[in-house]
């Protein structure tokens, strides 16, 4: 062990024994490790937007006491402690605000950050969600660790209801071909482990690139094009990246899509994170791809 994490250790060790009394309960986080807790957990800091945007929906925001310069949503969110970002946040930060859980996630977050703040003695829970089923976990789990069971309930409730209802709003229509843009260059695509490739499905999509095994895999220009897209869609990747270009696009006349005038950018931040929002995401996308369904 570093001196630098002998320091934190001490630090971390003094402070959390202030915090957690003698009895403990283990709970199982999405991953399946065993998480041991002294008590539900008041003081959590978030490395996930999703789990920060979550906790907000379940009115548990009182219990978050961090997060990442990614946390932006809700807006009061931008007003909590900072501790960096999610791939390599600050430890000392981190430990300085006394947490009794952080939550995080093994796609987003370098694995010896949690390890290092496993080792100083603060509990890691990590999240993943790579399908609906996923999400809607993750709101109840969330709910029980906060002690916001009663919130959760109708909050996936809701969620549900709508998804229901997309699903039936398209279900009359064909399926079109549809080509999603995570990133122009690479050329980065939604593969079988992505959530955004169900929501497709749900809003009556066909995603071009589906059965690809990995969850966010670089295509070619050529084998995308090759695919002949009826839409196009590309995502935008929130306040300050600027519009999405369409004028590379726009020179692939031939292709179904650019003659139909099924170019359209989305709001990423709605359709690659799992937090209530991707139900909103959901619905834009049934109406960019059957805007004849909600006419």
């Amino acid at each position: 062990m570093t001196a630098r994490v002998q320091i934190v250790a001490a630090i971390a060790m003094w402070l959390l024994a202030s915090v957690f009394p003698a009895e403990a309960y283990t709970t199982r986080d999405m991953l399946g490790r065993d998480v041991t807790l002294a008590s539900p957990p008041r003081r959590i800091v978030s490395l996930v937007p999703s789990v920060t945007e979550i906790l907000y929906a379940l009115s548990a925001e009182s219990a978050l006491v961090g997060v990442t310069d990614f946390c932006d949503f809700p807006p009061e969110a931008r007003s909590r402690p900072k501790v960096g970002g999610m791939v390599s946040p600050s430890l000392e930060a981190i430990v300085a605000l006394r947490p009794d859980l952080v939550i995080a996630t093994n796609e987003g977050t370098r694995e010896d950050t949690f390890t290092q703040l496993s080792r100083v003695g603060v509990p890691v829970y990590l999240v993943a969600a790579h399908h609906v089923a996923d999400a809607t976990s993750l709101m109840r789990r969330l709910g029980e660790l906060t002690s916001r069971e009663n919130n959760a309930g109708p909050l996936v409730a809701r969620l549900e209801q709508r998804i229901d209802a997309v699903r039936k709003a398209v279900q009359p229509y064909g399926r079109p071909r549809v080509l999603y843009v995570l990133w122009p260059e690479p050329l980065i695509v939604p593969g079988r482990e992505a959530i955004v490739t169900e929501l497709i499905q749900l809003a009556g999509g066909q995603s071009l690139t589906a059965e690809d095994a990995d969850a966010w895999p670089r295509y070619s220009l050529e084998a995308a094009v090759a695919k002949s897209p009826e839409v196009i869609l590309l995502a935008n990747h929130g306040a300050g990246t600027g519009a999405v270009s369409l004028e590379k696009w726009q020179r692939l006349a031939s292709l179904p899509a650019v003659k139909a005038g099924r170019l359209i950018s989305v709001n990423g931040d709605l359709l690659h994170r799992y937090g209530p929002r991707f139900v909103d995401g959901l619905e834009h996308l049934a109406r960019a791809i059957h805007p004849e369904a909600f006419r």
